[in-house]
């Protein structure tokens, strides 16, 4: 059974940084391409961005290129958000997620239960 466990939001101050984790387990995780979905009050859930399964390839929704960084650490079976220069439209419940195969198709298998994300001004 896959489980997902994000980890590290919480209340930041506008142009200040925070780095979310999602901790996997019960999959290959070194195999598996994962994306990080955001959805905030009142709005759809929208992707962010997403890591191929060896972390060569990124790719990024618009609103966020040059501020976030996806990594992972396929030793440890855990897949970063680093969020740079936040701003208060990047307050949100962020989870993370997990693709069928080595590269972002845009279908998710499994989700997490999410992480808070709060920017204050």
């Amino acid at each position: 059974q896959v489980q997902l466990v994000e980890s590290g939001g919480g209340l930041v101050q506008a142009g200040g940084s925070l780095r979310l984790s999602c901790a996997a387990s019960g999959l290959t995780f070194s195999r598996r391409a994962m994306g990080w979905f955001r959805q905030a009050p009142g709005k759809e859930r929208e992707f962010v961005g997403a890591i191929s399964s060896s972390g060569g390839r990124t790719n990024y929704v618009d609103s966020v290129k040059g501020r976030f960084t996806i990594s992972r650490d396929n030793a440890k079976n855990t897949v970063y958000l680093q969020m740079n220069s936040v701003k208060l439209e990047d307050t949100a419940v962020y989870y993370c997620a997990v693709s069928g195969g080595l590269l972002w198709s845009g279908e998710v298998d499994s989700w997490g239960r999410g992480t808070q994300v709060t920017v204050s001004s």
